[in-house]
């Protein structure tokens, strides 16, 4: 009887609880956080499938996403029964997800008509290529004052179109009207709140910025970057703000509750670290690396290759504010990279203690431009390349240039970022799965020559959703007033090495990037005949050319020696 009453009284004491789908691109989780105390109750984490169909393809499959957000769903219900928390205060649900991958489904059936084509995918490299040829001065910024992006394949907008061009479903479903497209925000959304029977399609302003499609200043689809990928407007979802209502759960354990709350993960990592002023910023390490500084109410064009885009709008009447962003496409893919294809590491945690055994990559650089170069090059035929390599280096090595990689790349998009704003960071603040590296953090430190501040919770992205979430109105149990947010508790990390080694050990950096520059071309050389030709690459026509030379030259030398001993036989015959 006691101990009933002691679960009664724990529940009442807890109070308003709000939940998060925090959908990445390596896995799904559902956390559950008590909205007084941002503490984080509960979670269940499941990883995601990526296929990889032909070289430079990244899919996922749609199913396997929404059904991993059941899974996480029930089984964090389930955790949060045990330890006597009652689910029904669960008051509201934020979503954060992945940005830029994309999918078109069947509004009639349900179904998706493609895999998931996620960010990270090159297949549209040539699509790019041929759009930038057509702009005036073959300028891969022509668009960017509308969408504060380059014309790239990070983005949405390029991949739609290569569904519709390629996929005879998604051509056939857009011409009957039954296509539906959408970031991962979008699918979810629809089909938790009820898919084909009344699911609601829409978005929020930060993941439709990552689209190339929506026009950052007029905060709306607009129709001229439309007609420029000759996208229907028809297909796309509403454009919502990142904290309102959509919609009510449909099923499951949390059926009626409202999911009101929807940010980009990198926007949602911005508001979970509470840089909510003008100038303040966070850096995120998860499959890529993200730093984001937030500009205030004005959108801030960069000069040097970094991104504008909508970092939150924390209400319908609320406005709209913007960040620099600064984006790298593997920081955490490396380390799977590492794990899966060269089978170096067992786990991820292996990677720290192979790179703490040796301390030094002893020179060597390893540059993971798998899906090209993200900011502030936006160089997709760049490759990976890993340079310095001597006898003496071993996995050891290479696992600490991996880390290092991570770092440097994060060194680069902070320069631009300091660059751009005039007025450098005195710190960073860090979130995101690789932050529990302690190495990979004083490595940071030691590259920036700043100090690293990593929150003790570092679930910063599933806080920002559910911040959104319960902050919504018609919900309103979380209190976004900077008196009221609750003070994070933090690990500092400080420079350990002196700026002229650090300075030093950048340099070499750069040097291998500019090694990993222009070695992919999507276009191939032809002949007149428009087929590829072995003579199109020079040193290999040569080659070719040099060695039938030398064999006819050969064949001609035993010609003229079989007939000088025919001659002399015939001389000696007479």
């Amino acid at each position: 009887m006691n101990g009933t009453m002691a679960a009664s009284s724990n529940r009442i004491m807890l109070g308003p609880l709000v939940a998060a789908i925090d959908q990445g691109t390596s896995s799904t989780r559902f956390l559950v956080f008590n909205a007084k105390t941002a503490e984080l109750l509960s979670h269940h984490q499941v990883e995601i499938q990526q296929s990889f169909p032909k070289e430079g393809w990244v899919e996922e499959d749609p199913k396997e996403i929404l059904q991993s957000v059941y899974e996480c769903m029930d089984r964090t219900c389930e955790k949060l029964t045990q330890l006597n928390i009652d689910i029904s205060n669960i008051k509201a649900i934020g979503v954060t997800n992945q940005r830029e991958t994309t999918l078109v489904w069947d509004k009639e059936t349900g179904e998706p008509l493609y895999n998931a084509i996620v960010w990270l995918d090159l297949r549209t490299q040539s699509t790019v290529e041929r759009l930038i040829n057509k702009t005036p001065g073959r300028n891969k910024n022509h668009l960017k004052h509308k969408t504060g992006l380059p014309i790239s394949t990070y983005f949405s907008a390029v991949k739609l179109r290569w569904l519709m061009d390629n996929v005879d479903e998604v051509r056939k479903a857009v011409l009957s009207h039954r296509a539906m497209f959408g970031t991962v925000d979008s699918w979810l959304i629809w089909s938790l709140t009820g898919g084909k029977k009344g699911g609601v399609h829409c978005t929020d302003v930060t993941n439709a910025s990552r689209t190339m499609l929506f026009n950052i200043h007029t905060m709306d689809w607009d129709p001229d970057l439309c007609n420029y990928f000759d996208v229907p407007m028809e297909i796309l979802p509403k454009v919502r703000s990142s904290s309102e209502i959509y919609g009510l759960m449909k099923s499951g354990a949390l059926t009626g509750v409202p999911i009101s709350g929807c940010l980009g993960d990198q926007s949602a990592a911005l508001v979970g670290q509470m840089c909510f002023q003008d100038g303040q910023a966070k850096n995120t390490y998860g499959t890529g690396c993200f730093l984001l500084r937030n500009t205030g109410s004005k959108p801030v064009m960069s000069d040097h290759g970094l991104l504008t885009t909508v970092a939150y709008k924390l209400g319908r009447d609320k406005p709209a504010c913007y960040a620099l962003e600064g984006s790298v496409a593997i920081a955490g893919a490396v380390v799977r990279w590492l794990k899966d294809n060269l089978g170096i590491i067992q786990t991820s945690t292996e990677l720290e203690k192979l790179a703490a055994g040796v301390g030094t990559s002893y020179g060597c650089y390893f540059v993971p431009a798998f899906s090209g170069l993200y900011a502030p090059y936006w160089e997709p035929s760049a490759r990976g390349i890993i340079c310095g390599l001597t006898q003496f280096t071993n996995k050891s090595h290479l696992a600490f240039a991996a880390l290092e990689a991570v770092c440097f790349q994060t060194r680069e998009i902070l320069d631009a970022m300091n660059q751009d704003s005039g007025i450098p960071l005195n710190q960073l603040q860090v979130d995101g799965g690789m932050t529990s590296n302690r190495l990979l953090m004083q490595l940071q430190a030691d590259i920036l020559c700043i100090p690293v501040v990593k929150p003790s919770m570092p679930e910063t992205t599933a806080l920002g959703a559910a911040m959104a979430a319960g902050a919504a109105e018609g919900v309103s149990v979380w209190s976004l007033s900077p008196d009221d947010l609750t003070e994070v508790t933090s690990e500092k990390f400080e420079p350990q090495i002196n700026p002229e080694e650090s300075e030093f050990r950048y340099a070499r950096w750069k040097k291998a990037v500019q090694r990993a520059m222009n070695w992919e071309t999507t276009e191939p050389i032809m002949n007149g005949n428009e087929e590829s030709s072995i003579f199109s690459s020079v040193p290999l026509g040569f080659y070719i050319l040099g060695s039938m030379l030398m064999l006819i030259g050969a064949k001609y030398i035993a010609g003229q020696c079989v007939l000088c001993e025919v001659e002399k036989k015939q001389v000696f015959c007479a």
